[in-house]
């Protein structure tokens, strides 16, 4: 069944509460893209992507060069985004949630949409979720402060897809994603809307729900926090009518053409309802490019390797954020991160911070003042982090320490070796110290004989120890393991799973 057909499920604007209205604080919408490089915008140089409403929002606003994850694959990095703490602390390792994993983003963190809540803010997520479904669907994100979820519960290629149709008319999904498991569900809430989903009207179906989220939320003088979780440009790519065969870089660049439209939409839809000088939006990404797919894996630019590594191009994010009459344009070479936009949005709107150990810090002064970050350190945990080893590499003002390096699959096929599976663990006695400002590629490492190098290698090492002092491991989410009842099912009954687990 097309999305067209579902649109009843727009009836929840008729939900909002009507109560704590409060026009003057800010709207926030948070755009958050899945596997994008470092330079695979127009507005970070890629010379043939077209990503006009993405540059246009840089151009009126604040691009970052120094913005990071904390994660360089999908399900850690989102925990960091939403709760302002690294993933070890809430259990978000090691790898990703699948299909029937046991555990989730517990719920006892705080969300950016559960700090909003009190202040009447209404909240939705749509897209992607990936930090767990659970038992009973404990974990989905109604449960996590967001009052709205139209979207897919953990990554898209989590399904068998070979099958299915990525770009209209009918040209089928590049690979086969992942065996053995369910079709890929389309949640509205706690409740499965279709199975497997349809993706080249997935894009313009969400857009459509956001959009209308946006425009009943001003009508009724509420501010809205909108989490934008895009599928795009993650493995397999897909699109809908509007931006296939459109881009010049084949199924990715269509991909992410279409992601580029729903920015255009959303921007469109505050524009229409007059709301855009009173709208914070922020974007990034969420981990680096899966450069194994060669051209259908993205770009990571000047930097090192990507997905799956702790090199830059592995957690070092394009990131813009736009707010007219309040952000100045402009580019800033200051160091920030996914941890400090919870408590930047908490500053914004002056709310309460949560009760616990947060890693991020208020970014207020970059975006209103263009002053000096109050971050200077930047601690990269790789996929499978451990306490016995501790952080990989430590990035304190312009200078990295590599104490740990590793290949990875996601980055196998580029030329770089030392991107690929095959280049294993290896400890750095002393660590390897690069400035990124002066070889952002992580090419050549610094010597004794440099004139900072002694000092500035007893500075990194002071600081992390003072982190990791701080660190306390929360239990593994991910290590609880998976039970194949959890895979949600539009049929539970139905007899032979998981293949029956299909409704339109």
């Amino acid at each position: 069944m097309h999305y067209c057909s579902l649109l009843f499920i727009l009836a929840f604007v008729g939900l909002l509460p009507k109560n704590c209205s409060n026009s003057s604080l800010p709207n926030i919408i948070l755009l958050f893209a899945d596997d994008l490089g470092f330079g695979d915008l127009g507005c970070y140089g890629h010379p043939s992507s077209k990503t006009p409403n993405l540059d246009k929002l840089a151009a009126h606003g604040l691009r970052f060069t120094d913005f990071y994850s904390t994660s360089p694959v999908c399900s850690p990095s989102r925990a960091s985004l939403l709760t302002g703490r690294y993933q070890t602390r809430s259990g978000i390792y090691p790898g990703v949630f699948y299909p029937g994993s046991k555990g989730g983003l517990p719920l006892n963190e705080t969300t950016i949409a559960e700090v909003l809540k009190p202040l009447g803010y209404t909240t939705a997520i749509v897209g992607k979720w990936h930090l767990g479904l659970g038992p009973n669907r404990t974990f989905l994100p109604i449960h996590q402060g967001f009052d709205h979820f139209l979207g897919v519960p953990y990554s898209h290629d989590q399904g068998p897809c070979q099958n299915l149709t990525c770009f209209p008319p009918d040209i089928k999904c590049y690979g086969k994603c992942d065996q053995g498991v369910v079709y890929l569900p389309l949640f509205l809430n706690d409740t499965i809307k279709q199975q497997p989903v349809h993706f080249p009207d997935l894009v313009a179906f969400y857009n459509k729900f956001a959009t209308e989220f946006i425009s009943t939320s001003l009508k009724r003088e509420q501010p809205f926090f909108l989490y934008y979780a895009s599928h795009h440009t993650h493995y397999p790519q897909f699109a809908g009518e509007g931006a296939t065969g459109k881009s010049l870089r084949g199924p990715f660049g269509d991909a992410l053409l279409e992601f580029d439209q729903t920015v255009g939409a959303l921007m469109t839809a505050l524009e229409v309802n007059g709301a855009q000088n009173n709208t914070f939006v922020f974007f990034t990404s969420d981990n680096g490019p899966e450069l194994m797919r060669m051209s259908r894996g993205g770009n990571s630019g000047l930097l090192k390797c990507g997905k799956g590594t702790t090199y830059e191009g592995g957690m070092r994010e394009p990131a813009i954020a736009h707010w007219p009459g309040k952000i100045q344009a402009g580019v800033t070479h200051e160091l920030g991160s996914t941890l400090d936009l919870l408590p930047t949005i908490a500053g914004l709107v002056q709310a309460k911070l949560p009760k616990v150990q947060l890693d991020g810090y208020d970014m207020r002064d970059i975006l209103f003042k263009h002053r000096k970050s109050r971050r200077e350190v930047m601690f990269y945990y790789p996929t499978d982090p451990s306490e016995n080893l501790g952080v990989f590499a430590v990035r304190l003002r312009k200078y990295k320490a590599h104490y740990y390096t590793r290949g990875a699959s996601h980055s196998d096929t580029t030329p770089d070796q030392a991107c690929h599976l095959n280049a294993f663990l290896t400890r750095h006695d002393p660590p390897l110290l690069f400035d990124l400002e002066s070889d952002p590629s992580e090419n050549y490492s610094l010597g004794p004989s440099h004139p900072d190098y002694k000092d500035v290698l007893q500075e990194i090492q002071a600081r992390k120890e003072e982190f990791e002092k701080t660190m306390v491991f929360g239990e593994s989410q991910i290590g609880m393991g998976s039970d194949p009842e959890l895979q949600p099912c539009c049929n539970p009954q139905c007899i032979p799973k998981p293949s029956c687990c299909a409704c339109s």
